[in-house]
């Protein structure tokens, strides 16, 4: 192999690892947005994570992050909780450079 070979592997396989990341990040920032919005509505520990595991699988539904700002925001306002829809807005990228941040570290 040349250098130029080697070096071209190596930016592939920094992109894979880099998308890796992002993805955990992404799910991450979801369950811990569930969880702050499970805190808001008042639910039990017990509904708390499942409420969370239902926050990042409407993440699938469609691409991009609106999907699961329009069910937290919905969620929380059908629970009778005061909050615009760009303060969850705000909550996810706060929330989304802790996730990033997590698992940088390995937690």
């Amino acid at each position: 192999m040349t250098t130029f070979d080697n070096r071209e592997r190596g930016f592939e396989n920094k992109f894979a690892l880099d998308q890796e990341q992002e993805f955990k990040a992404g799910a991450r920032r979801n369950k811990l947005l569930g969880q702050w919005a499970a805190g808001l509505m008042g639910l039990q520990a017990d509904n708390i994570d499942e409420y969370a595991k239902a926050v990042v699988k409407s993440d699938f539904e469609l691409p991009g992050d609106d999907d699961v700002l329009r069910k937290v925001f919905e969620d929380l306002k059908g629970s009778g909780v005061a909050v615009s829809e760009g303060e969850v807005r705000m909550k996810m990228d706060e929330l989304l450079a802790v996730a990033r941040d997590q698992v940088k570290n390995g937690l």
